[in-house]
């Protein structure tokens, strides 16, 4: 996914602009701080106070360079008007947020309001329309069929959480002046392997080059268990 981030604010800013990146429900700020090292001015929004604390520790071992382009805020990204300022950044990130939001069209409406003219919004979220392809590939038939007449799914964490499809988000950006401009498919071969599973170097490379073109591919981008959504305020 950095890759297909990396390619959209590529396509969208000048070569060496500091871009003012929003970062809401950051976990413990793998993009924030990537992009913090990239040159960036990154705010960090998290409601979860131990991966808030755990962004921290991560962001304490960075130079000082790098930590003075970081600020971390306690806070939902369903209230970002609280925080900031309409028109505030230039990025918007929203990665593995949605799924924990039962109504999310007014979350998206208030992140398109944080976006300057032409910034980019950056959605990961859960697909809803390939809800079978994990247990399907596991061996549980019945959950996969199951799976095909519900838009929940039980997460990595035991929790009960929900999915969006493609054509409902499409509308909802449209509608939120944010319309979608680039999506990409993530995990299409790799929803099943435990996070925690370490590969060869060579491997490793292998598979996120295998990733990273199906991911642009139909009709592989269509199964991947999660969706990359660039949306660009107008």
């Amino acid at each position: 996914m950095a890759r297909q981030l990396d390619e959209q604010i590529a396509g969208r800013f000048p070569v060496g602009q500091r871009l003012r990146v929003l970062d809401v429900g950051m976990g413990q700020g793998t993009q924030a701080l990537r992009l913090a090292r990239a040159g960036h001015s990154v705010t960090g929004l998290e409601s979860d106070a131990s991966m808030l604390s755990a962004a921290r520790e991560s962001l304490a071992t960075e130079p000082e360079g790098i930590r003075e382009r970081v600020r971390l805020i306690e806070g939902d990204g369903r209230e970002t008007g609280v925080h900031f300022l309409p028109g505030s950044f230039d990025v918007v990130l929203c990665h593995g947020v949605l799924m924990y939001v039962e109504e999310p069209d007014p979350m998206l409406a208030g992140l398109a309001r944080m976006l300057a003219p032409g910034g980019l919004l950056s959605l990961l979220v859960r697909n809803a329309d390939a809800l079978a392809m994990r247990p399907g590939l596991a061996g549980d038939f019945a959950g996969a069929l199951a799976a095909f007449d519900t838009a929940t799914y039980t997460n990595r964490l035991g929790l009960s959480v929900r999915a969006d499809r493609l054509d409902t988000l499409r509308g909802t950006l449209a509608g939120i002046a944010a319309p979608l401009h680039a999506w990409y498919g993530v995990r299409v071969f790799t929803d099943n392997v435990d996070n925690d599973v370490e590969l060869p170097a060579d491997e490793l490379k292998r598979v996120l080059t295998l990733e990273d073109r199906a991911g642009r591919t139909d009709p592989y981008r269509g199964v991947a268990a999660l969706l990359h959504l660039c949306g660009v305020r107008g």
